[in-house]
Parts: structure tokens; sequence; C-alpha cells
């Protein structure tokens, strides 16, 4: 039952179904099977999660073997051991196989030698091993041994920052596997290809392909795929979503004895801690790795643990000439064990260390690439080299290295579809263009700096390709959504358990994510354009600049810069007013009114006093910083009365302003749950006697969307839920459950005007007001969407809407007719977006 065709066949199933294999040669086992059913189990017992089981069949295989067939063995237990994190102990089996394999087997041999000394760090020599034996697998006939050679070659390059290479290699070795139907080993390959792919930036690739792997990969393969995912989480700024799957993997290497899988996995844990922000955890989870690299002798990965103790003595605040030193000589190890990329990390660390020393920096940076590796680091490197131009008082090349980083950061936007990850995005550049701004001098220069930095994280118009899976995806949280509200509201066991909720919205968020992007982001707005576009209004936009609020006014062409005091009163001020207006939506309440005026007054004279030369009395679009987004601006005296909008920045509401005039239809949508709905929407109804109106059971989600597709004007009135730091999952509630942000991405031609009469629906997460219901509307296309950053009054809202509408209906722009409608204190928190 051993001869040669069964040989061939049975190894070639532990390669495409180990489950199968693993079954079959227990069997042989059980009839007396030899070697090669011991060696077929150990293989397919690694590849199912049992490594342990899978070392002790080789180990009894080796025992009972001599000479060539003995060689056949060692051949196997180097990927065991190399797995188990004895890489001394596979490669001096690949050493005693070497001298007798030949053929097929020893090129079958290079390819397991190559993932040793790939997981020993040596990356030169494992690039060779496997460059060298390439040629005659070609010539072959073993699409496994191929397919596996391929794979390794493919991660020394990535690992070496031959990205390029790299890509090359693996997407060789996928068409491999499916050609010869290796299931599992072409989902091996598939998932090491998202890695490479993830280095390069391509993060919604890297999502896709990850997925696909998944499905059919299992025990170590699976642990590893997703140790690799958690890495692209890292680099894709979701260190907080990186840090579960970190540790699901770690938990399933250790039980399983995958001990070489646990020192990569606390390294990545490490750089997960480190960029949330967590430097003493990140610490000991990089110490961990260390020792566990020394414990497995992989000395070539040591280095990479130094490396993130390294940078996280200088997120703690550590500016020695201790860490100097440090860094330059662990930058050299780094380079001289070929990871290219950390080394110029280290280098760059030691240049910043430098500078706050006083010390010179620029033969530090010299050796530093700044068109290669990660576009993190690629960022990091324009920083280092702005922060030493200016130490030089060189400020012109200090702006121009701002700018060359910020254009990375642009270059890596343009891969991203999903909102999030591109508010992520500009994460990565926050650091070096608050450098920008505090170089700036002039009014021009500041503006420049700040419109580029909003441009980053503003999306594009993005038109991807229908996905039916997350549609279904939405439905089944919608459904599941109004299960759990039902549950909730009669006092009993809601009927969806919050974590199908969470499983729900995680493969959505995944899903969109995955998503390839359709579109460059806008480029920043130049002040020409702006001032060309303002006519008669006045821009404000608001920067800070440090600790310190700033603001940039553009009045008939003219930019000027004004300091506005500390950011941080002006934040405080900012909640204190947000505070007194919730209160006041809750019903009448004189304290919370008085408080609500006197700390309007100071905001108001902190924020606008200091412009009222320049402003007159025009008409305003302003352009709030960070949490003032989130402020009731028309709580502001300087504002009562007069027509203002509020937007992302000057770029986005010339955006807004390009959106063509439609002459679509109108929209009015009733919500359940609300007392007063049913009197606003009959309301408006008299004003828009041809409107389509949907409520009670009609206000289907599916519905809705449809008759908000091509809209010239919507008015939707529902209880409406902000999700703090989850923005994309806000949502209205209609009939049938709850309409989120990821509903309207589904939308074709949005509403021109879009009117949400709800609670805290125009509320944003990440600070600039990118991610959130209004904002988004407004990056799919609406011109204009009048929405709510506070609670509202449900008794006071029917009258202020028939007014404004009214308004709107005698030819007022929405902000103009917002601000000639008086404002009870319910509504304080209505604001117009957009082009206004």
């Amino acid at each position: 039952m051993e001869g040669p065709f069964d040989e061939r066949a049975l190894l070639h199933l532990a390669a495409v179904d180990p489950a199968t294999a693993f079954a079959r040669a227990s069997a042989l086992l059980d009839e007396g099977g030899g070697v090669l059913a011991l060696r077929v189990a150990g293989l397919a017992a690694k590849e199912l999660g049992r490594l342990d089981e899978g070392v002790a069949f080789l180990q009894r295989a080796l025992a009972r073997s001599d000479g060539y067939t003995a060689a056949q063995v060692r051949m196997n237990l180097v990927g065991l051991l190399t797995a188990r994190g004895d890489v001394a102990g596979a490669l001096a089996h690949a050493t005693e196989a070497e001298t007798v394999l030949d053929g097929a087997d020893a090129d079958r041999l290079a390819a397991n030698k190559a993932c040793a000394l790939a997981r020993a760090g040596r990356l030169d020599e494992a690039h060779t091993v496997a460059a060298q034996a390439l040629p005659r697998l070609r010539q072959g006939h073993d699409p496994a041994a191929l397919n596996g050679l391929l794979t390794n070659l493919g991660l020394a390059r990535a690992l070496r920052g031959d990205l390029a290479g790299a890509e090359s290699a693996l997407e060789e070795a996928v068409a491999v596997g499916e050609a010869a139907g290796l299931r599992h080993q072409t989902a091996m390959s598939r998932g090491n290809l998202a890695f490479a792919v993830s280095r390069r930036g391509d993060v919604p690739r890297a999502l896709r392909l990850f997925v696909e792997a998944e499905r059919h990969l299992s025990g170590e393969r699976l642990a590893q795929c997703r140790l690799d995912q958690a890495e692209t989480l890292i680099m894709a700024g979701l260190p907080g979503e990186a840090r579960p799957v970190l540790i699901a993997a770690l938990d399933a290497a250790t039980a399983n004895g995958y001990r070489c899988d646990m020192a990569d996995g606390f390294l990545l844990l490490a750089h997960a801690e480190l960029a949330a922000g967590y430097p003493e955890q990140c610490t000991d989870a990089a110490e961990r790795a260390r020792a566990a690299f020394a414990e497995q002798e992989r000395t070539g990965w040591v280095p990479l643990a130094e490396h993130v103790l390294l940078r996280a003595r200088w997120e703690s605040g550590e500016r020695s000439a201790v860490l100097l030193r440090s860094a330059v000589a662990t930058a050299d190890r780094l380079s001289a064990g070929g990871w290219t990329d950390a080394a110029d990390e280290a280098r760059i660390v030691a240049a910043r260390v430098a500078l706050s020393l006083g010390r010179p920096a620029g033969h530090l940076l010299s050796p530093v690439g700044r068109r290669r590796g990660p576009a993190s680091a690629r960022i990091a490197a324009w920083h280092a080299v702005a922060l030493e131009r200016a130490a030089r008082a060189d400020r012109a090349g200090a702006l121009a290295a701002v700018r060359a980083g910020l254009r990375v950061t642009e270059e890596h936007a343009e891969a991203l579809d999903a909102l999030d990850l591109r508010a992520r995005a500009s994460g990565l550049a926050t650091e070096l263009a608050g450098l920008g701004l505090e170089l700036a001098r002039s009014a021009r220069e500041l503006l420049a700096v700040e419109e580029r930095r909003r441009a980053i994280a503003r999306p594009a118009r993005v038109r991807p390709p229908k996905d039916p899976e997350r549609a279904a995806a939405l439905t089944a949280l919608r459904a599941l959504s109004a299960e759990h509200t039902a549950g909730t509201a009669r006092g009993g066991a809601s009927a969806a358990p919050p974590r199908d909720l969470a499983g729900l919205e995680a493969e959505i968020r995944s899903r969109t994510r995955g998503r390839p992007a359709g579109a460059a982001p806008p480029r920043p707005a130049g002040l020409s354009r702006v001032a060309a576009a303002l006519g008669e209004r006045a821009l404000i936009e608001m920067i800070a600049v440090g600790s310190d609020l700033h603001a940039v006014t553009v009045v008939g062409g003219t930019p000027r810069r004004h300091r506005l005091g500390s950011y941080e009163a002006a934040a405080r001020e900012t909640g204190l007013v947000r505070y007194a207006t919730r209160r006041l939506a809750e019903g009448d309440d004189p304290r919370a009114l008085s408080a609500l005026d006197d700390t309007a007054v100071r905001l108001d004279d902190r924020l606008l006093a200091p412009l009222r030369a320049d402003l007159g009395d025009r008409d305003l679009v302003i352009a709030p910083a960070g949490v003032l987004h989130a402020l009731p601006w028309a709580a502001l005296p300087s504002l009562a009365g007069r027509a203002f909008t509020i937007v992302p920045s000057a770029g986005a509401w010339l955006h807004a302003r390009a959106t063509a005039p439609a002459d679509g239809h109108t929209v009015l949508v009733a919500g359940p749950g609300l007392r007063h709905t049913e009197r606003e929407i009959a309301a408006l109804r008299v004003l828009h006697p041809g409107a389509v109106v949907l409520d009670g059971p009609d206000a289907r989600a599916d519905t809705v969307l449809d008759a908000l597709d091509g809209a010239d004007l919507a008015h939707i009135a529902a209880h409406g839920e902000f999700r703090q730091g989850n923005a994309l999952f806000s949502r209205l509630r209609l009939a049938d459950g709850h309409l989120t942000v990821h509903d309207l991405d589904e939308l074709t031609v949005p509403p021109r005007l879009i009117v949400l009469s709800a609670c805290d629906i125009g509320r944003a997460d990440e600070g600039d007001a990118v991610l959130g219901m209004a904002s988004v509307l407004l990056a799919l296309g609406a011109a204009t969407v009048i929405a709510s950053v506070t609670p509202v009054q449900d008794a006071a809202t029917p009258e202020f809407m028939s007014a404004f509408h009214t308004a709107l209906a005698a030819g007022h722009d929405p902000a103009r007719a917002l601000a000639s409608v008086p404002r009870p204190p319910g509504v304080l928190g209505l604001l117009c977006m957009g082009a206004g």
C-alpha cells in the first residue's frame, strides 16, 4: 500500500486536504503502515494545529528509517521544528538531509530550509537558498513544492523590504496552487500575499485577500494569517481592533505549541500597544518577544524586539544620550540583519533624540530611505528631516519637507475607500502637520498647511461595486437592532444579544474596508478658488496650533491670521454650552438657560469678537477645529439671525457648492416613537403637496433609501443616535429598524438638501467632522445637510421646521432660511452644514 503512486498521492493530499490525509494515514497505521504513513500523519497534524502530535509522528518515522528515507523524514522535520521554535534543531536536520537528498527532494528541502532561515532572521541566506532552487522546481512536476518555495521566497523578499519582488513571487505561488488544486496551500500563499500587499499600503486588497484565505485555513496557518491580519490593522491605524485578534492568535499558538508564532505574536502585540499609546504594556510584550527569540536562537529577530523597545522609550518621554547611543547601535544591527525599514525607523528615533539634545542629526538621516517602506515610516522620515532643517533655521526647507510628508499621506489615502481607514490615514501625519502649522508665519501659509491636512481625511465621492453580502449584513443588522430595541423597551431580555449585533457590525466594517478605492482624495483648496467662491461671504477657518487656537479669515480675497487664545479653554466652554443645551432640550430649566447665556457670551468673545472688524455683517462659512465642530453655534450672540454654514474645511465647502442643481422630488419621512412627528410631517405636506411621504409601516429602510436617491429635498423626522467611537453606525430609527451611515453609502445620488430632524445626528468623530452621518452625506455628494449636534426638543421641532420650510419655499437658501427663524432653546443644536 506504500508504492510510489500511493506516496505521491498521500503527500499531495496532505497539502490539499490535511483532515482527509490524516484520516487515511491513521487508517494505514492501524493496518501496520510504515514510515510513509507516519510522515503523512505528521505533516497533516501540523496543518491541523496539532504540532506536538505531528513532531511525535515524524520522530517515530525517523527511528524506523535510515539512509535516503531518513533524510526525507528530516526534510519534513525541518518545517515542524521551525514552527515549534526549535530553529537550530530544524537547521541541523536540514544540514544532515541535504548531503543525502537529490532531485525533487533536494528542492523540497530547500523550500523548508528557506522558511527556517527566514524565521531565524537570516534573510539573505533564506533568499539565496530559495532563489537557487526555484529554476529547477519550475522545470519539475511538483506543484506543491514549487508553491511552498515561492511562498517562502516571497516572505523572505517582503521581510527584506523588496515588496514588489515579494508580490510577484506570491502571486505566482497562488497561481501554481490554484492550477494544481492545492486548496490549503493556495490559501496559505494568498494569506502571505495579503501580508506583502498590506506592507505596500494597499489595505483594502490585503483585507480582501485575508478573508479569502481564512476560508480554507485551520490550525497554525489560520493563526499565522490572523497575526498578519493584525499587523495590517496596526498599520491601518486600528491597534484597538488588532489587539483582540492578536490575543486570540497567541492563545491558539500557545495551546498548540507553535512557539515560533508565539514569539512573533508578542512582537506584534508590542507594536499594537505602542500604536495605541501604551508604552509600558508595549515594553512588557517586547521583552517577552525578545526573550522568546533568544530562547529559540532566532538571533536575527532579536534586534526587532530591541527596535520596538527603543520606540517605547522615546514615546515614554526619554530624551537622553544613552537613548541616542542605543538607537544608533540598534539601527546598525537592524541594517546588518537586512531589516531595512526597521533600521530606518531606528535612525529616525536617533535623529529626533539628537535634535532634542541640541546635537546635529543630518548624518543620521542621510541613509534613511524616504521613498521606500511603509507610509508611516516615510512620513516619520520627512518629519525628522523637517525638524533637522528647522533646527538649522532653514524654514523654507522644513516646510518643503512637511509638504513632502503630506504628499506621502495623500498617496497612502488614495488606496482607501472606507471612511474610517481614511480618517486613520490622516492621523499618520498629525504630528508632521502640527510642525507645519507651527512653522507657518502668514495666514496664507497657515491655511495651506491646514487645508492639505484636512483634505487627506475627506473622501472624494467613490462609487464602489455593489456588494450583495454587505447589503445582506446591513439588512440582518437592521432586523437584529429592531429586536434589541423592542426587547429593551419591554424591559425584558433582548432577542438580539449584543455579541450578535457586534458580529454583524464587524462583518460590515470588514467588507467596507475591503472595497477598492475608486477616486483619489480631493486636492487641497487654493486660496484664489476659495476667495472667488466666497464672493460677499467671509470664511473663518479655526486651526489648533500647538495648545493655541488660531483663525484664518478670508474676506474680499484677503487672508488674515488671528490668535484666539487657548484651545483647551475654548473646548472646555464648548462642553459647558453643550451640557446646557442638552438640559434645555429635555425641558424648561432656568438655571441651564442662565448658564447657557453666560457661557455663550464668553465663548462668543473668545471666538468671534476678535474677528468682527474683518467680518462685518457678512454671511459666514465656518470651518471649526476639533471639538468645536460639536458646538451649537446658533447659541452664540454674534450669530443670532445671521446666515452661516458649518463645514469640515474650505475645500469641503467648495466640493458641496459644486453639486449640480437637481430637479428631483421631495421626500418626507416619519420614523416611529416620537410624539410630535406626525404633526411635523403634516405641516410639511401642506408646503410640499407633491412630496413622497413615508410614515408608519411604509417608513422602511429600503423604501426610504430608494426614495432618497435622486431627491432634491428630503426631510427625515426620527429618533437619532450618534455612536461615539463608532460613528459610521450612527443611526436613525425607522419602521423596520435602524438606518445607519453605512446604509447611506449605498445611495447613488444623495438628496441635494437633506434635513435630519433628529437628536445628535449632526455630530462626528475624528476631530475634524470626518465620520458622522451629516459629514458622510456631504462627502457622498449632498450639497447641504441640516442636522443637530445636540438633542432636540420633540415638542418644539414641528413649528420650527414648518417655519424653516416656509422660508425655503419663499426662495431663501438653506443657511438664510435657518437664520430667519427664531430659535427656541430646544433646537439650538440644529445647524446648516455644507454649501449653505
